[in-house]
């Protein structure tokens, strides 16, 4: 199983990544804004990808038009401060499978991405 993780802080694209392991995802790629995401699944597929919402270049609401534009199916995590109850429509709207405040723990992480995917074997 693959994940993406794109977010412009490194600190929190590496708890996101440990996160992963916890529900048996290890194969994970980063990205650090929304350009670099696109071009990520040009490159190859994913099957899942965790966005922040704030970011330089292209916005995470604009990266997920983007993807649901290009036809690209795959779960959406939308991992972000942006907490109004607004925001959290327009990104489920635009195609967002979940919806992740942060700070969150590493196991409400992995609630939602076992919410979104399932279980990947071996967990």
């Amino acid at each position: 199983m693959k994940a993406l993780v794109v977010d412009d802080s490194l600190t929190i694209r590496r708890i996101v990544i440990k996160a992963l392991g916890l529900v048996g995802i290890t194969d994970a790629r980063e990205a650090a804004d929304g350009a670099e995401a696109l071009k990520a699944t040009q490159e190859q597929d994913f099957d899942l990808i965790l966005l922040d919402w704030n970011m330089p270049k292209l916005t995470g609401i604009e990266t997920l038009r983007a993807l649901r534009q290009a036809g690209k199916k795959m779960p959406v995590i939308m991992v972000t401060t942006e907490a109004e109850k607004s925001r959290v429509i327009e990104a489920i709207k635009t195609g967002a499978n979940d919806y992740l405040i942060k700070p969150f723990s590493p196991d409400q992480l992995a609630a939602k991405v076992k919410n979104v995917i399932g279980a990947p074997a071996g967990t």
